[in-house]
């Protein structure tokens, strides 16, 4: 859940990030224009010829480090006289990991009738830079399309772009007729995905695939109310109180953060000696611990280098009917990839205290996102 004017607003998310994702709260700002008539069920007479006078183009793909699953020229010949969905995502968060089921169904059921999705992957996170790790993840997810990495944020830039994850749907002529920001309207995107590929049969002549039915995924359900997402590097946490030690972030600097005689709700406090950077908090010592008073059905961290965690939620090792998948007996987790690491999974929104013991110096954590 990025964004670059996170700061100003992350009351406004507190109260209703219920609403798609912390992302689509905000699906009325900031948007392309999109075709209001695509969102309807493709049945009947087609509709006449659409003014495309007010649709913007789709801008260039424009400043790849890494072409995956295609190469330039293979992706410039495919995208030609194609519906392109540009899904615009980085692989360690969770807002666009939730998107994947979807996208990667559409891609499935609807490229043999002239969809193409462009992934174009543009990194929050230094790591996320790394070709290896973006290929690790495109098969983790069974991503078949073409994902482009955009690791100077061209592509970004030249969509005009402020957000993760966001979809812009073009049409064969390459008008951008649909734009959503976040998660969620998987029925609505679906429907103008195949209101496009209808109207582009109809333009090239060729004959209309029948009406099927929509991809039929169960939706994540958000909380209304949970912990907003907490960074702990001090670039991304500019302008907010998320760190509860009276410490506080120290740029670059190696830190002992002492242990806390009281917590807050919503705040994160660590314990032992870490560097603070402008992406996160570095383990210096041998071991460490993070304490983390919260309300949420679902706690997920990104974290990288190896180590060793375990997980107590309210002073006793996390039982494993709230563990999330990748936590082992004891509250064991392993942390051997730069990634996102589910460690709590209820069902339903709870407020919790998360106690994180980390062995392994050089273990860095960059934001908690809840669910």
């Amino acid at each position: 859940m990025r964004q670059e004017i996170r700061g100003a607003i992350i009351a406004v998310v507190v109260i209703a990030a219920g609403v798609g994702g912390l992302y689509g709260v905000f699906s009325t700002l900031d948007q392309v224009p999109s075709d209001p008539t695509l969102t309807a069920a493709p049945e009947g007479p087609r509709a006449p010829p659409v003014d495309k006078s007010g649709f913007k183009q789709a801008p260039g793909i424009t400043g790849i480090a890494e072409y995956i699953n295609t190469d330039e020229a293979g992706l410039a010949e495919a995208m030609d006289g194609k519906v392109v969905l540009y899904d615009i995502w980085t692989y360690s968060c969770i807002n666009c990991i939730r998107t994947l089921p979807y996208i990667t169904a559409w891609d499935e059921k609807y490229a043999d009738q002239g969809l193409l999705i462009v992934g174009i992957h543009s990194p929050e996170f230094e790591f996320e830079k790394d070709p290896d790790n973006v290929r690790t993840a495109v098969a983790k997810y069974g991503i078949e399309y073409p994902v482009v990495m955009d690791n100077d944020m061209d592509t970004w830039k030249a969509f005009e772009n402020r957000y993760w994850p966001r979809k812009y749907v073009a049409d064969h002529e390459g008008f951008i007729r649909y734009d959503h920001i976040g998660e969620g309207a998987y029925d609505e995107t679906e429907r103008v995905i195949q209101n496009l590929l209808a109207e582009r049969a109809s333009a090239l002549g060729m004959q209309e695939a029948a009406a099927e039915p929509l991809v039929d995924i169960a939706e994540f359900e958000h909380t209304r109310f949970r912990t907003p997402e907490l960074y702990l590097g001090y670039h991304l946490a500019f302008g907010r109180s998320q760190i509860g030690n009276p410490e506080g972030f120290q740029r670059e600097q190696v830190v002992e953060y002492a242990e806390p005689a009281s917590t807050d709700l919503h705040k994160f406090y660590m314990v032992g000696t870490w560097r603070s950077g402008a992406e996160g908090m570095e383990l210096v010592s041998e071991t460490g611990r993070i304490l983390l008073p919260y309300v949420a059905k679902e706690v997920n961290i990104v974290a990288a280098n190896a180590a060793d965690l375990v997980l107590r939620v309210d002073g006793d090792v996390i039982p494993p009917g709230i563990a999330g998948p990748q936590v082992g007996p004891g509250g064991a987790l392993r942390v051997s990839e730069s990634d996102l690491y589910n460690l709590v999974s209820e069902e339903a929104a709870t407020e919790r205290f998360l106690e994180i013991e980390v062995s392994g110096p050089g273990f860095q954590i960059f934001t908690f996102t809840f669910g």
